[in-house]
């Protein structure tokens, strides 16, 4: 945890709602990771633009 800042996503969350949806476990182990790091990067992107 850091605070003030987004370090990363519940991947066994994520894992579990593509499962839900029927997203192929291949799939989801290829493009989360991918995904997570450009997401939490503009978050924390984001945060420092609005707080100065």
């Amino acid at each position: 945890m850091l605070p003030g800042a987004v370090i990363g996503w519940d991947l066994s969350a994520a894992l579990a709602l593509g499962d839900a949806l029927g997203v192929p476990p291949l799939a989801m182990a290829e493009l989360l990771p991918v995904i997570e790091a450009v997401m939490v990067a503009k978050l924390n992107e984001q945060m420092d633009h609005s707080n100065g």
